[in-house]
C-alpha cells in the first residue's frame, strides 16, 4: 500500500505516511492489549487508568510529530491506519466466497 501511495502521489512522503499510519495502528493495538492484560491481572484501577491515558497520550504525540514535524500527509496516515481493517475485510470476503462456491 505504501508503494501504491508513492506511485500515485509521486512523492516519498505519501509512502512514509502510510507506513506511519501502520505504526500508529500497531501502537494502538499494543496499548489496547496492554490495557486488557492489566484488567485481567486485576491491577489497581488508578494505575491501570494512568497507563491507558499515557498510552493514548503517546499515540496523540506520535500523530502530532508525523503530521506537524515530519509534514506527512494526514490522508496517508489514515490510509495506513485503515490498511489493517481493509486486509481483514478482504480475507473475510475471500473466506465467505470460498464457502459459497463449494
Amino acid at each position: 500500500m505504501a508503494l501504491a501511495a508513492v506511485a500515485l502521489a509521486r512523492d516519498w512522503r505519501a509512502g512514509a505516511a502510510v507506513l506511519g499510519g501502520g505504526l500508529l495502528i500497531a501502537t494502538s493495538f499494543l496499548s489496547i492489549r496492554g490495557g486488557v492484560e492489566d484488567l485481567a491481572a486485576h491491577q489497581r484501577g488508578g494505575r491501570a487508568l494512568l497507563k491507558v491515558v499515557g498510552r493514548y497520550a503517546l499515540l496523540g504525540f506520535l500523530a502530532y510529530v508525523m503530521i506537524v514535524r515530519l509534514r506527512l500527509p494526514p490522508v496517508g496516515l489514515i490510509a495506513g491506519a485503515s490498511s489493517v481493517a481493509a486486509a481483514a475485510l478482504v480475507e473475510a470476503l475471500r473466506f465467505l466466497w470460498k464457502n459459497i462456491r463449494y
